[in-house]
């Protein structure tokens, strides 16, 4: 698990959350997200949003900043490939 502080809180369902936590994926959660329609930054929303067990919406109401953060906790759950 790792916890992001978050720069720039947030308010979802009348709950501030300054800090979120993202479980490490699954090959269930890489299938989920491969069945939805849409862009990759779309699946790589949806995906975030199930690990951290919140909405999408939250998800989306996040500062810039601090959803960058999340993407390199992301690029961090996958060891690097070298040919």
């Amino acid at each position: 698990m790792n916890t992001i502080l978050l720069n720039e809180p947030i308010t979802a369902n009348g709950s501030v959350i300054s800090e979120l936590t993202l479980r490490r994926p699954k090959v269930r959660d890489y299938l989920a997200i491969d069945r939805l329609d849409g862009s990759d930054l779309a699946r790589e929303v949806a995906l975030t949003a199930n690990l951290a067990s919140v909405a999408k919406e939250t998800i989306e109401e996040l500062d810039i900043v601090d959803y960058v953060k999340i993407q390199e906790v992301l690029r961090g759950f996958f060891p690097s490939q070298r040919t």
